[in-house]
């Protein structure tokens, strides 16, 4: 649908009943999306003002929540607004840049995984290299490329997205993600074979990187004494909590855009929602309570000594 300025708009065909429970939906991801920026800046501010908490662990781990908010701020204004119009449209440029923020951020998390990955390997399996290895230098450009890779390979799809001809106007969702492919009237050969290489190098390749590195330190520590053991268990678990969580959520990103026009809209719903409420929540909630460090700092915030 195009206005009289020749701006195509499409329509998010995604929610459910939103005439009339608008204002409950409203009020409830209102309410999730204020939990997750306290819940996650809490931390990254325990980390950026505690000085024993300046570590590369604890400095991914920052950049990891930091991420969270980034991810949910790309999604939730817009669907906010949403649930209290009366129609629920978006300009096809912005709903493509929506796309590019959504999978750039997202991707990031895969290379944030992977560097926290590589950390505890080093941590763990040559503790006596630990500083000449993960040196401040290091880190900076680890979290530099861990956002730059991302933006470089989601751009040239968005880029050829701009100058497809749409056929549909209509977007099974409530956000942009990857089934804004299906408003194209033909399918690219050039975005498809992109998107699995571009799948591959932000996602298969980083968790297979993440299977190894723990696979090792698993071996190792198997062989080590019952204090190194849980050592590994204590920081490593809370990372593997998390990566098992965003690797769900993004295999059901990956499958809505392929999943049939008689799919339950409300099915649909449930798992597009999904994809943006529980992780931006977990990821805090896990490494506030798995990680001792940060918990006993939340503790100190909190529940102040008298």
């Amino acid at each position: 649908m195009e206005d009289e300025f020749n701006v195509t708009y499409v329509t998010l065909d995604g929610l459910v009943e939103v005439k009339k429970y608008g204002y409950v939906y409203f009020l409830i991801m209102f309410t999730v999306y204020i939990l997750i920026i306290c819940c996650n800046s809490t931390i990254v501010y325990l980390i950026c003002t505690n000085k024993n908490l300046h570590d590369p662990m604890y400095i991914f781990i920052a950049a990891l929540l930091l991420n969270s908010v980034l991810y949910s701020t790309v999604v939730y204004p817009k669907l906010l607004i949403d649930f209290l119009s009366e129609k629920q449209i978006i300009s096809y440029s912005v709903c493509l840049c929506q796309f590019y923020l959504f999978y750039v951020v997202g991707s990031s998390e895969f290379l944030l995984l992977s560097a926290m990955a590589y950390d505890r390997y080093v941590s763990i399996c040559k503790p006596l290299q630990y500083t000449t290895i993960m040196r401040k230098t290091t880190v900076s450009i680890i979290l530099f490329f861990a956002w730059l890779l991302p933006a470089g390979h989601i751009a040239l799809p968005t880029i050829l997205s701009t100058e497809a001809k749409l056929c549909n106007f209509t977007l099974k969702g409530i956000f942009c993600n990857n089934a804004v492919y299906r408003l194209h009237c033909v399918t690219s050969r050039v975005i498809t074979v992109y998107g699995v290489v571009a799948l591959l190098d932000l996602a298969v390749l980083p968790m297979l990187f993440i299977i190894f590195t723990y696979t090792k330190i698993f071996l190792i520590t198997y062989k080590s004494c019952r204090e190194v053991r849980k050592k590994a268990a204590d920081t490593c678990l809370p990372h593997l909590l998390v990566l098992i969580s965003f690797s769900c959520l993004s295999l059901y990103d990956i499958s809505i855009a392929r999943l049939e026009s008689d799919f339950p809209k409300t099915a649909r719903l449930i798992m597009m929602l999904q994809i943006v409420l529980y992780h931006p929540l977990l990821n805090p909630l896990i490494y506030g309570l798995k990680m001792k460090e940060i918990s006993k700092h939340l503790k100190r915030l909190f529940c102040p000594a008298k």
